[in-house]
């Protein structure tokens, strides 16, 4: 049975994997920048994400048992939107307004539930032969972990309320390894990085280039990424992230001289959350300078635009069932809508529904140098194309942090933001003059 579910996922995992961040490219337009910073141009290169290098791929008996409880959840929702559909053509509902309430009842409502019930038990079935295969101790590749990565950043809030094992628990992680196994010859200068939507910390890797390890080589920083599921609500990922700087600045094996954190994209929103939720807590001591490239500050403009389509499909009860397939993205998704931080900027409140920017207004933390980094796809850091695009999936106000509200506006000096023209959201984890800028900063 292992072999057979292979066959049927591996096919597709062998193909080259780009983030899902490319799923929320900013195509909506934003303010153009008050002010004009430092200019870094490169020749452009075209949009991709950062390549995984390919591998031999074997999946784990936990990720097939994962990928089985997923398709089953998918068929069952499938089963749900056919359900209502049906229900709404039989009760002759308008073509604009709300839909019948509830669900069919009878011999219609009977077939649908038997359905749904049979379903569950194959699901529970295939899940206990699977089960059976135990676990699996073979070393993880690269290929696999940008698979899973993709999964969890699409799904990976249901993932991690459904149990499923595909959900990435949070860690501090070196070399793909927990960092307490791969630490070697620390020093008190601690880095750490966190990556963005839909990838992992294998892929601060690009072009043979690692900010990190070079960091490490160059002044002396002992780097730790952390491995998270980014599919979650950033304030969840926030909170947890907060416990673990804590722990790991109170069990580093020598003082903690500097705590630095480099955010790539959401990255930097998961390290924004973390210092407004640890504020106070011990390691906030030891944290000198945040970096945030590509980080949507103040929101990605295709998920706005994802939710006024799930309220155009939602006019016509005959459409409305189809929002939901849209609205299966995950929180970490939706939080970019505008670059919710807080518990506060989504609870209490259906998290599609979230129309305006309300977000309770977080300051970059006190006594902290913070540094930004910002790219776009054209030649000069002004324009509509800088404005509107960006770097591909970030506008340039979103990433400089610019506001229209003073309150929500990041107080950054030029003297701490660059642009990066003729690039994308990726090259700012491989170009030379972005990491030249890097090494300046931290040195």
């Amino acid at each position: 049975m292992r072999r057979t579910l292979e066959a049927l996922i591996l096919p597709a995992m062998q193909q080259p994997t780009e983030s899902a961040e490319q799923n929320i490219a900013c195509i909506a337009a934003s303010r153009r920048a008050k002010s004009t910073p430092v200019h870094l141009s490169e020749p452009a290169s075209m949009i991709s994400a950062p390549a995984t290098p390919r591998a031999t791929s074997r999946l784990r008996a936990a990720d097939l048992r994962g990928l089985s409880r997923l398709g089953i959840d998918a068929l069952v929702g499938v089963t749900d939107l056919v359900e209502s559909m049906h229900h709404t053509i039989a009760s002759r509902a308008g073509i604009v307004g709300p839909g019948p309430a509830g669900r069919p009842s009878g011999v219609t409502g009977f077939v649908y539930r038997a359905v749904r019930g049979t379903m569950r038990v194959l699901g529970h079935g295939l899940d206990t032969v699977l089960a059976t295969m135990g676990l699996d101790t073979a070393a993880s590749t690269p290929e696999r972990e940008a698979f899973v990565a993709a999964l969890n950043g699409v799904w990976g809030d249901h993932l991690a309320a459904t149990g499923n094992p595909l959900a990435i628990p949070m860690s501090l992680r070196m070399g793909g390894r927990p960092y307490e196994a791969a630490l070697q010859a620390p020093t008190g200068r601690l880095l750490v990085l966190v990556h963005g939507l839909a990838m992992n910390d294998l892929q601060w890797t690009r072009r043979d280039h690692d900010h990190g390890q070079a960091l490490a080589r160059d002044l002396g920083f002992t780097p730790v990424y952390l491995h998270y599921n980014s599919g979650r609500h950033v304030s969840q990922n926030g909170r947890e992230f907060a416990a673990l700087l804590d722990n790991l600045v109170a069990n580093w094996p020598m003082p903690v001289e500097e705590l630095v954190i480099v955010g790539h994209s959401m990255g930097g929103l998961v390290a924004r959350s973390a210092c407004q939720i640890g504020a106070g807590q011990p390691w906030m001591a030891s944290l000198t300078k945040l970096v945030f490239l590509g980080t949507p500050h103040h929101g990605a403009s295709l998920e706005r635009g994802g939710r006024l389509v799930d309220a155009l499909l939602g006019v016509s009860p005959y459409v409305a069932p189809f929002a939901r397939l849209g609205k299966a993205r995950s929180a970490g998704i939706t939080d970019l809508r505008f670059g919710n931080l807080l518990d506060a900027d989504w609870q209490h409140r259906d998290r599609h529904a979230q129309k305006h920017d309300d977000r309770v207004p977080t300051p970059l933390p006190a006594g902290v140098q913070s540094f930004l980094g910002a790219a776009t796809t054209a030649e000069k850091a002004t324009g509509l194309r800088s404005a509107v695009v960006g770097d591909g999936l970030v506008p340039l106000a979103s990433a400089l942090g610019e506001h229209r509200d003073p309150a929500l506006a990041l107080k950054v000096p030029k003297s701490h933001r660059f642009v990066l023209t003729s690039a994308n959201h990726w090259d700012l984890l491989s170009r030379t003059d972005v990491y030249a800028k890097l090494r300046a900063w931290l040195a």
